[in-house]
């Protein structure tokens, strides 16, 4: 019998594994570490100190409230979005995904930090990985590198999560047995009005579980986000020189 993949993510000296995900979410859902507690039939004491432990390798993970109108309770931040997003990924690399799309976005250099550069493209600015003599860039953005979210929902920038934000529309969806890919019609805004870029098309890779909570479906808008350091862009620009390129 074949062994069941058990996922996990390595943070320092910290692995990040199925339940820890589980015990994230049921934070989210119940808004509370005792709610989450009651709901995964497990300790308070246990559970809040898998939460400090996962803190100190990772970062804040739940921001607390006390007291106020609403009683209190706890939210995840954006670090254990991301931390989520993540595993989501990993288990979609390991479930029997055998394809990985890729989007290239094209445009002149117009502004750089280090290695960072932004590259306006047709979409809007995107920021990436370019080559510091490149002039113009084509960016590659992998499928398995984009976190879809809804409009209402999309998370703050944190620390040096510095993320590119594409809104548009569901096109499509193909739905596998654990994951789905998505195509995402991009939009641009053109003075106060938004619409479909031509021939602009985002794909993302997710898991089902993504999809049914985002309750994804042709014509759904979302908000797809990548990470600068992921968005990998190459030199575009015309060749120096007037010499032929044959041989």
């Amino acid at each position: 019998m074949e062994k069941e993949f058990d996922p996990y993510l390595r943070i320092d000296d910290v692995a990040v594994d199925r339940s820890d995900v589980a015990m994230l979410r049921a934070i989210d859902d119940r808004g509370s570490l005792s709610g989450a507690a009651e709901a995964l039939e497990r300790s308070y004491p246990r559970l809040q100190q898998r939460v400090v432990e996962l803190e100190e390798a990772i970062g804040s993970l739940v921001e607390r409230t006390r007291g106020g109108a609403d009683g209190g309770g706890s939210s995840l931040t954006g670090t254990a979005r991301d931390l989520l997003a993540r595993f989501d990924r990993l288990v979609a690399a390991y479930e029997g995904v055998a394809r990985v799309d890729e989007t290239v976005l094209s445009g002149p250099v117009v502004d750089r930090d280090g290695e960072l550069a932004t590259v306006a493209t047709g979409v809007g600015d995107v920021l990436a990985v370019v080559p510091s003599e490149a002039a113009t860039a084509s960016v590659t953005i992998r499928s398995d590198a984009v976190s879809l979210h809804a409009p209402s929902d999309v998370p703050r920038a944190e620390g040096t999560s510095v993320r590119n934000r594409f809104p548009g529309l569901v096109s499509w969806l193909e739905s596998g047995d654990a994951v789905a890919r998505i195509g995402i019609d991009l939009e641009t805004v053109e003075g106060n009005e938004r619409r479909t870029a031509d021939d602009t098309e985002l794909v993302a890779l997710v898991t089902r579980r993504s999809v049914e909570a985002l309750d994804l479906e042709p014509g759904r808008s979302v908000v797809a986000s990548v990470k600068a350091t992921a968005a990998r862009g190459v030199s575009s620009g015309d060749r120096d020189g007037d010499g032929d390129g044959g041989t």
